[in-house]
């Protein structure tokens, strides 16, 4: 499945898949050719960059996590016996 971005988006990225054959590549290539490398990269490297922003986002909670329960051990009080 591929990931569904906005018009606007895909168009901005053919142009720069387009931008990047023609300066690194001396290639010029189409629309189509474009749409092509843009779908391959979104089916085939998507999946990685994704499940990489997920691990981000689970080390990134868990530095909040234990940031609060820091933070709410801080605010306890002692108790006299």
């Amino acid at each position: 499945m591929l990931t569904k971005l906005p018009k606007a988006s895909r168009d901005g990225m053919k142009e720069e898949i387009r931008t990047f054959f023609y300066h690194e590549r001396d290639e010029e290539i189409g629309e189509i050719a474009a749409e092509a490398v843009l779908d391959f990269c979104l089916e085939k490297l998507g999946p990685y960059l994704y499940n990489e922003g997920i691990q981000d986002a689970i080390k990134l909670i868990n530095e909040r996590n234990m940031n609060t329960e820091e933070d709410l051990h801080s605010l306890m009080r002692s108790i006299s016996r």
